[in-house]
């Protein structure tokens, strides 16, 4: 664990009166461990990273012991549950597995009993992230550790997550690159007759060679482009259509997104109009952040501008969020949202404008607050694409 995340957590604990958190959500597990599991990922297993001021420890099912060897996670306690079965090798890798394996629970409140212990805290209130947790697992947590210990806590990893250090910060920079390398290689072989899902398998593949991972893209064309988030169809490229590309990826588990739009040829005067009253409302939301700005007038910055820029009608239930470990984190850009930003958070702008049975238009930035405002991360020009 990074210094950075050590303090943020350590606020967490003395402000709120804690002994240890327990995070549930695979965010929050990452962020307290540095693992993200396949398994869990497949198939919603029940994963917990345990942290104190004396350490951490990893609860999982037994499945999930070789990969954390493998990837030499660096917890101080590893408490798995459950049965899997695989053959005893050769190594010390292969004997840590066979130890850690052999040492393991019959369940996940057993399991989580003991790394508590582990870790300094089998006394004391726990800050258990409620996000990922059933009714039921929850009240198993409490009949196990007993009433008045446990509280929700995930808000609080909210809290901690939401300045990011400099390696957090990194990593979110690279899987933006990523996204608009990626991306830029799309409008490059865009042509007539391209389908929506063609599109998005070059997007897919561009991002794969670069050591990043996916997620669903949209890339959205002519009338489909009014979808907020359609899935890729074999609906053409034709020309004068609009095209809408709302793409991403992960890497090393932290999240990008970029918006922009293009055009099969020259736009025609309500594409070009339509599309600079968008562009206006997110360079005046853009101008607007800065560290102490509240989130909600970001929000008013970009509908303003928006709607002088010639949409007088145009609304909006937000105009961005947080980006982190997850898509979208605190704070959210909207209206009476009168949290402030601070410095060090990163932030996703968009503008987006969908008319049904006509098309769809966005624009989407990544945005550090820094000391005095608001650092743009992308590289890409955020103006309309024409594709040729």
């Amino acid at each position: 664990m990074y210094p950075h995340q050590i303090e943020r957590l350590t606020e967490v604990l003395e402000r709120e009166g804690l002994q240890a958190l327990v995070a549930t959500s695979a965010a929050n597990v990452r962020y307290v461990t540095g693992f993200g599991s396949m398994v869990h990922a497949l198939f919603q297993t029940t994963q917990l990273a345990v942290w104190s001021r004396r350490g951490t420890a990893l609860v999982v099912p037994s499945i999930d012991v070789p990969a954390i060897v493998s990837e030499g996670i660096g917890v101080d306690h590893v408490v798995p549950f459950g049965d899997f079965v695989a053959a005893r090798g050769k190594g010390a890798e292969a004997d840590r597995i066979g130890a850690l394996s052999e040492r393991r629970a019959a369940s996940p409140t057993e399991a989580l009993a003991t790394a508590l212990d582990a870790v300094g805290a089998g006394t004391g209130r726990i800050g258990l992230d409620e996000g990922s947790l059933t009714a039921q697992a929850w009240e198993l947590v409490v009949a196990k550790l007993g009433p008045g210990r446990v509280v929700p806590a995930a808000a609080l990893f909210r809290v901690a997550r939401r300045v990011k250090s400099p390696y957090e910060i990194e990593c979110l920079e690279r899987a933006l690159h990523i996204a608009e390398e990626a991306l830029n290689a799309v409008i490059q072989m865009l042509k007539p007759g391209v389908t929506e899902r063609e599109a998005a398998a070059v997007f897919e593949s561009e991002v794969l060679k670069r050591d990043g991972a996916t997620y669903p893209s949209t890339i959205a064309m002519g009338e489909h482009a009014a979808i907020p988030a359609p899935w890729p169809s074999a609906r053409a490229l034709r020309p004068g259509d609009l095209v809408r590309f709302d793409v991403g990826c992960v890497y090393k588990g932290f999240c990008s997104n970029v918006g922009r739009t293009g055009v099969m040829g020259e736009p025609d005067l309500r594409q070009q109009a339509v599309f600079d009253a968008v562009q206006a409302g997110l360079e005046a939301a853009l101008g607007a952040i800065a560290p102490g700005v509240p989130a909600a007038r970001v929000f008013d910055a970009a509908i303003a501008a928006t709607r002088a820029g010639g949409l007088p009608e145009f609304q909006r239930h937000h105009v961005g969020h947080g980006i982190g470990l997850e898509h979208e984190e605190p704070p959210r850009l909207a209206s009476g949202v009168a949290t402030p930003l601070d410095m060090g958070e990163v932030v996703r702008v968009e503008v987006p404008y969908y008319q049904h049975g006509w098309a769809g238009v966005n624009v989407k930035d990544t945005v550090l607050v820094t000391r005095r405002e608001g650092h743009v991360m992308n590289r890409s020009l955020r103006g309309l694409v024409v594709l040729d």
